[in-house]
């Protein structure tokens, strides 16, 4: 697990470079990670000089795609839902749509109890992160130790998401409310867990709540010559791809969502994405370094995606 807790880093540089750059506003993400000097994109590790600014572009998109639809979610049910962030590292969503007024009634992040033990120290240790969750309270007394933090509208929970009944308890005794409509999200989690783990993640959450939505951004087309390149970089720093047979296609990655108890599956490669952006803030971007590995950039962008599926017994 170490090698896996590692790409928390890697993410949180990257997000935090491509913000320092320009690609987007996030006044929260320095709280939580040292600036980058220069550093290679992990995925791509091929010497070039470039592959960080390749890294920032793509996250780019992964930032306004995977937000355009938790912003829809939010929308359809006015904010009376929850949302649960899977695996959600350094992620500083809550602060953000805290900031444009979009709360949900909850919002809940889980990972790895070491990572959560390191995000509480930075939230308790930073005012501009803590302030915004007390501001955000209301009732009895915040609770908070090294693994967990609760507050009415805020919690972050130290689990391992291989076990669904352990994940399943520490949220109920965080307030999870599974009669209101949930948003799980997931990025670049389930493809290290075993296919088999993966599927029980799944299944619980589609066979626990009556109306939910769940995101999961992820690898894809992972069976050609730079999928296999992909696979090897990570192996070389002990990370294993656990998961990554489901990341065969687009209809692969639907697939596991409707065996898994999930309607409506959708799926779309990262450079449809990009391809729907609003094309004047694509300029913008594109601008703001020269991205001389287009082709490199349409590689990596083919070989993620963001796929979605909703269990709506509402008809919401």
């Amino acid at each position: 697990d170490e090698a896996v807790r590692g790409t928390c880093e890697d993410a949180s540089v990257c997000k935090r470079f491509a913000v320092s750059v320009g690609y987007w506003k996030d006044p929260y993400i320095q709280y939580f990670v040292r600036q980058a000097k220069e550093r290679k994109a992990p995925e791509i590790n091929r010497g070039n000089n470039n592959s960080l600014g390749v890294c920032a572009a793509g996250y780019y998109a992964r930032v306004h795609g995977v937000s355009h639809l938790i912003k829809a979610f939010l929308e359809k049910t006015q904010c009376n839902c929850q949302i649960v962030n899977l695996g959600a590292g350094m992620d500083t969503l809550f602060w953000r749509l805290k900031d444009e007024n979009l709360l949900p009634r909850k919002y809940f992040e889980v990972d790895f109890p070491m990572i959560v033990a390191r995000k509480i120290h930075n939230i308790k240790s930073k005012p501009p992160l803590s302030k915004p969750i007390m501001e955000s309270h209301s009732g009895d007394s915040l609770l908070i130790d090294s693994h967990s933090l609760d507050s009415s509208r805020y919690s972050i929970v130290g689990a391992d998401l291989r076990f669904s009944a352990d994940l399943e308890e520490k949220l109920k005794k965080h307030g999870l409310d599974v009669h209101l409509p949930t948003l799980l999200v997931a990025e670049c989690v389930l493809v290290y867990m075993t296919p088999q783990q993966s599927a029980n993640l799944l299944k619980w959450a589609a066979s626990t709540f009556p109306v939910a939505m769940v995101i999961n951004y992820e690898q894809v087309n992972m069976g050609d010559r730079f999928g296999q390149i992909m696979i090897e970089n990570l192996q070389r720093r002990q990370c294993n791809l656990a998961g990554v047979e489901l990341c065969s296609s687009l209809q692969s990655q639907r697939e596991r969502l409707q065996v898994s108890g999930w309607e409506n599956a959708r799926a779309i490669d990262m450079m449809k994405v990009y391809s729907f952006l609003p094309q004047a803030d694509v300029k913008r971007i594109e601008a703001l370094e020269f991205l001389d590995e287009k082709e490199l950039f349409e590689q990596l962008m083919q070989h993620y995606c963001i796929c979605w599926a909703s269990k709506d017994s509402s008809n919401l």
